[in-house]
């Protein structure tokens, strides 16, 4: 078997390995493929193949990630996907030993997230005008990702059989399909009602009836279409801050901490696989008392 032939066939395995066996969703794999590709085309052009790779190799495709200017998050990133498929070229037999244990990724300095306090989510809702036909479905979108920390994808992919209005709960399926289920505010369910006038006057397209969120021409929206639109609300509601859904996601989080929850039920209800993942939030929260404690201690507070 010729070397490219292999490849191809060592990239369709790992692929239906990744769909079958670790039930990624399928931007995840197109995220996966695009990052392998990288790789596939570094060692083209050094004439080695992917069973002949040793770590000075990778070292070199590192450095190379670099040098072309890919920022250290992205370098992390791409150096992840990489160690995933040589665990699985070692797992299915095409390799005794994996050459990425010893694979080093940038450093990453704490990145904390931007979230908005309640207020300013009630400021971006304020913002919208109802008088527009998309007005209250907008609105509702905004307080279902407050309300409830989806993440865009599954707020998208929500369905009318997956809302559970008597019993106020969503049935959402996150990633690597697995299923959780996530309280829904009483608010949250009174701006639903509110848009569903505008939704009933749709002429709904065969196969979308069961989408919560629609677009003029009854198809479910995509994730490209609700960042616009928040984009633009906040624009318009004076917010000077980057906003986008995973913002609200993590406006969500923040708020429940806040509030007294436990990190372990805020990581259930994000369906985080790792507490980590969720840790990032007591450093929003300790950043936050900090500058109230700044901001309103007697002995902060400069007198005139």
């Amino acid at each position: 078997m010729k070397v490219d032939e292999m490849t191809k066939k060592i990239v369709i395995d790992y692929q239906r390995y990744l769909k079958l066996q670790r039930s990624v969703s399928p931007n995840t794999l197109d995220a996966y493929r695009r990052d392998l590709q990288k790789l596939l085309g570094y060692l083209q052009g050094e004439g080695i193949s992917v069973v002949d790779v040793q770590l000075h190799h990778l070292q070199a495709f590192a450095a190379q990630l670099h040098d072309i200017g890919i920022g250290p998050r992205s370098q992390c990133r791409i150096l992840s996907g990489v160690r995933a498929f040589y665990r699985f070229l070692v797992l299915d037999g095409y390799l005794d030993s994996d050459p990425t244990e010893l694979l080093e990724s940038p450093v990453l300095g704490q990145h904390l997230p931007e979230f908005l306090t309640p207020s300013e989510v009630d400021q971006l809702e304020d913002s919208i005008d109802l008088s527009k036909p998309e007005g209250h479905r907008n609105r509702a979108i905004i307080e279902v990702l407050f309300s409830c920390g989806l993440r865009v994808s599954e707020l998208v992919n929500l369905r009318w059989s997956d809302l559970y209005e008597d019993e106020r709960y969503l049935r959402i399926m996150g990633k690597g399909s697995k299923e959780r289920l996530v309280p829904i505010s009483e608010r949250a369910l009174h701006e639903i009602k509110d848009y569903l006038p505008w939704r009933q006057s749709l002429n709904i397209k065969p196969g979308e009836e069961d989408y919560v969120f629609l677009n003029r021409r009854g198809a479910h929206l995509t994730r490209t279409m609700i960042l616009i639109m928040l984009k633009e609300q906040a624009a318009a509601a004076g917010l000077h801050k980057v906003i986008s859904p995973h913002t609200l996601r993590h406006s969500f989080a923040t708020a429940m901490l806040e509030g007294g929850a436990d990190l372990r039920v805020i990581q259930a209800l994000l369906g985080h696989e790792s507490i980590g993942t969720t840790e990032i939030y007591t450093h929003i929260s300790t950043q936050s008392l900090r500058r109230e404690i700044l901001e309103h201690h007697p002995r902060n507070i400069k007198t005139q």
